[in-house]
């Protein structure tokens, strides 16, 4: 991944490496760095939590500017850790969609995230890109597989043309889970652990699976090395924050005339 820089030398939002040498493709995941929020949501809080809207808003102008993407070309849903998926046609604010697939040139779909994992995913032949929320519910649920398969119906995907980012969110060495989450998960991607009674379940490589299973190419699928707890100095994370925190963003778009 590539760091772009605030002021202050912290980075404003990373740049996964894969989607790097494709054209007109703006994607990108945000830092806590360069925003305008105060302490616990310091500072570059871009999503719901109990901040100020006033400096979400802000800060979102912010970010989107760094990426030289107008905020009226942002489409966002408020997300309700479910597997509903919407074919976005304009930039709006949507309600109850964990998924959000475009094959629109000019829309920049966008997923906010505190732990859970954010996927994007762009289809180099037809142009068309998926940013993905998925919790542990939206993976057990599938979100990621019924995406690319939206994707497919939608626009005639193959998911062999397909590159994705699986972000960063809570490690599995972090992401400590009882039974009543662990049932969820086969083996693969679950670790039972004697010392603390509790399961450990790894949710970057349960979706980079779903992509695996759907079709794409393992060369074609990029990990953040990031997590948001042993990284909270960068990253927001829900868990190790109590809740009183800020969200980060993952975001993608197609633009041909940038």
């Amino acid at each position: 991944m590539t760091d772009f820089s605030t002021t202050n030398q912290k980075p404003l939002f990373r740049k996964p490496s894969i989607f790097a040498g494709l054209e007109h493709v703006i994607a990108a995941e945000s830092t806590r760095h360069g925003g305008v929020s105060p302490a616990p949501f310091n500072s570059l809080n871009l999503g719901g939590s109990q901040d100020s809207q006033t400096h979400i808003l802000a800060n979102n102008h912010r970010f989107f500017a760094a990426l030289g993407v107008p905020f009226e070309q942002v489409a966002k849903s408020h997300q309700v850790h479910g597997n509903e998926i919407i074919n976005v046609k304009a930039p709006d604010r949507f309600e109850g969609f964990d998924a959000l697939i475009t094959n629109v040139p000019g829309i920049q779909l966008a997923v906010t995230v505190a732990d859970c994992t954010p996927i994007l995913v762009f289809d180099t032949v037809n142009k068309a890109s998926a940013a993905i929320h998925a919790g542990w519910r939206g993976t057990v649920s599938g979100i990621v597989s019924k995406t690319i398969a939206a994707m497919q119906n939608s626009f005639g995907s193959d998911p062999k043309n397909c590159f994705a980012y699986v972000g960063t969110c809570i490690d599995e060495c972090s992401f400590e889970v009882g039974e009543d989450v662990a049932q969820h998960f086969t083996s693969a991607f679950k670790r039972w652990d004697e010392n603390k009674g509790k399961f450990f379940v790894d949710l970057k490589n349960a979706n980079r699976e779903q992509l695996l299973a759907a079709g794409l190419l393992q060369e074609n699928i990029e990990v953040s090395p990031y997590s948001t707890v042993l990284h909270n100095e960068d990253y927001f994370s829900y868990r190790l924050e109590n809740g009183v925190t800020g969200r980060l963003l993952a975001t993608i778009g197609y633009f041909p005339e940038v």
